[in-house]
């Protein structure tokens, strides 16, 4: 079973945020809670923390801008 990574709503008018980079290596083994990722926002720089334990597999790439909502990783 496969656990999907989504860009999250953070604040109330956030409707996007770039993925700016991942701090897990695709295919690496996470834990549930370690930090995975980082979004910016208009103002801030978010880091992202992993909702599952597994193996990492990356489908967005760094740089570009995503829905809130969007896939962008499944941890397996």
């Amino acid at each position: 079973m496969s656990t999907e990574v989504r860009i999250p709503s953070i604040g109330f008018s956030t409707q996007e945020a770039t993925l700016t980079e991942w701090l897990v290596a695709d295919g690496e083994e996470v834990k549930e809670g370690q930090l995975l990722y980082t979004l910016e926002l208009d103002k801030s720089v978010q880091e992202v923390e992993a909702p599952a334990s597994g193996k990492l597999k990356i489908i967005a790439e760094t740089g570009e801008a995503y829905d809130v909502g969007s896939l962008i990783a499944e941890i397996v």
